[in-house]
């Protein structure tokens, strides 16, 4: 049985990852931005222009403590998610946290035709102006995200090698 956390910005594969290993481990795969949508039957955009951020994150780690009850799973966690109301620490002392670490160039491939999908991307012009904000996020996030118990790079980022820091954890 394992409880894994992935987390990471949009876009470094953490929908990916969680169906990849859910199914290698035989467990559930969830992701919590759906279950937040579904939950409070709204799109995270519509809830941050609505209710705003800070509502935003009060449901979210709410519902990131639902998964205390579970005893086996694999969730991709928002980007922002271990960033508030202690959820980093939580989910450490919950489970595994996997940190999926892809470069700002990987980012704004995967992302820039996502822009007008993504509620903090949509008003960004271009390919320069998504970097540049993925830059300052990262910058932003990293204490946070540094606190994980594995921490993958780019190129490290493959079921063999997430297999094998699992098992080492």
């Amino acid at each position: 049985m394992v409880k894994i956390f992935l987390i990471g910005m949009m876009g470094c594969g953490k929908s990916y990852w969680k169906q990849e290993l859910a199914k290698h481990f035989k467990t559930g795969g969830y992701d919590l931005d759906y279950i937040i949508e579904t939950t409070e039957e709204k799109t995270i955009a519509e809830i941050f222009k609505e209710e705003g951020e800070a509502s935003f994150r009060k449901t979210e780690a709410k519902l990131l403590r639902w998964f205390g009850e579970k005893k086996s799973f694999v969730l991709a966690t928002g980007g922002g998610t271990p960033c508030f109301h202690q959820n980093m620490e939580w989910m450490n002392q919950q489970g595994i946290t996997i940190w999926l670490d892809e470069s700002v160039e990987v980012l704004v491939e995967r992302l820039s035709a996502e822009k007008a999908h993504r509620p903090l991307l949509s008003q960004l012009v271009d390919d320069d102006a998504l970097a540049a904000f993925l830059s300052q996020k990262i910058a932003e996030r990293k204490p946070f995200y540094a606190k994980a118990t594995i921490h993958l790079q780019g190129k490290d980022i493959n079921l063999a090698n997430i297999k094998q820091v699992i098992k080492n954890a």
